[in-house]
């Protein structure tokens, strides 16, 4: 057995090992928070870029509509929210991490290891099929549960966060530290490099 061969056994030994285990971690209330506040507010990116103009009420007498900015209306917070926990199957589980950053969209490192050594040919068995590799873990699929939940609970607090608090804090910052975690438990909040860790007016 030459030394190429015997590394790439090697390597699909220690990757099945890390993929066998059956150490199934759900994302902390913390993590939920920080992804769904993040997409959120990412989302809203997305649809502030629009400079329409939207009428509501439902008088005949057109006079008497009630012109919006579809950025400040309700309809763009609605839009925004919608499919936004669907967002979380986007995910992929990076198990080498420790932190909140296991949670990230980009194929982790080991998967993109074993991609590399099908594509030069080389045997990898899972035990799964291939073709479900990409599927989603149970963590992932919980984090979707867990996104529904939080926005159900906290529905009434994001909407107040959108119509008075978005141009001068952050929603990580006002939904997660200020509503749903206790100081004991926004330690994922703090990680460096990430950002709402400050209100908008320590910067």
């Amino acid at each position: 057995m030459n030394l190429f061969r015997f590394c790439v056994l090697s390597s699909i030994l220690i990757f099945g090992l890390v993929l066998c285990e059956d150490d199934v971690k759900f994302a902390s209330p913390c993590e939920v928070c920080k992804i769904v506040s993040n997409e959120l507010e990412a989302r809203l990116k997305e649809t502030g870029r629009s400079h329409e103009v939207i009428e509501t009420g439902y008088n005949i007498d057109a006079k008497k509509k009630t012109r919006t900015k579809y950025k400040a209306s309700e309809l763009r917070l609605v839009e925004s929210l919608e499919g936004l926990c669907q967002r979380m199957l986007e995910y992929r589980l990076h198990k080498e991490k420790t932190d909140s950053s296991r949670f990230a969209k980009e194929m982790s490192q080991t998967f993109k290891t074993l991609h590399g050594l099908v594509a030069k040919g080389v045997k990898v068995d899972l035990g799964i099929p291939l073709e479900m590799w990409d599927n989603p873990p149970a963590e992932i699929t919980q984090l979707r549960t867990q996104c529904e939940t939080l926005l159900e609970d906290y529905e009434e607090t994001i909407e107040d966060w959108y119509s008075s608090q978005q141009d001068s804090e952050q929603l990580q910052n006002y939904l997660c530290r200020k509503h749903v975690l206790s100081k004991k438990d926004q330690a994922c909040l703090n990680e460096k490099g990430e950002k709402g860790v400050k209100m908008r007016g320590e910067l």
